[in-house]
């Protein structure tokens, strides 16, 4: 299969992900009202619903496996992509420190 017949997955903000879980925590919605209004799939909805639902709490993070609020996982993103970006520049300065360390020497 090529990649133009792969199902791509759309993106969703995380302002429309956190509203579209308060339509079930907040506004009685069903799940399955809520993605058929919104036209999203009823697994995304009921993981951003799970992922604002509840607080973290220690019995959590004795689980297995623990689903951060969705202000949490764009903020894990975000600093996962820094950090990435951090390393490859300090990778880059050691090289450069060593090339300028044997050039005054």
């Amino acid at each position: 299969m090529n990649e133009s017949n792969k199902h791509k997955r759309p993106k969703y903000n995380l302002e429309f992900k956190q509203d579209a879980a308060k339509l079930v925590l907040e506004n009685g919605y069903t799940q399955q009202q809520a993605a058929d209004h919104l036209g999203i799939s009823l697994s995304a909805i009921r993981r951003w619903v799970r992922a604002e639902g509840k607080p973290i709490t220690q019995a959590d993070l004795a689980g297995k496996k623990m689903v951060l609020p969705l202000a949490d996982q764009a903020e894990l993103v975000r600093l996962r992509k820094e950090n990435e970006q951090l390393r490859m520049e300090r990778e880059i300065l050691k090289k450069a420190a060593v090339f300028f360390a044997k050039e005054a020497q």
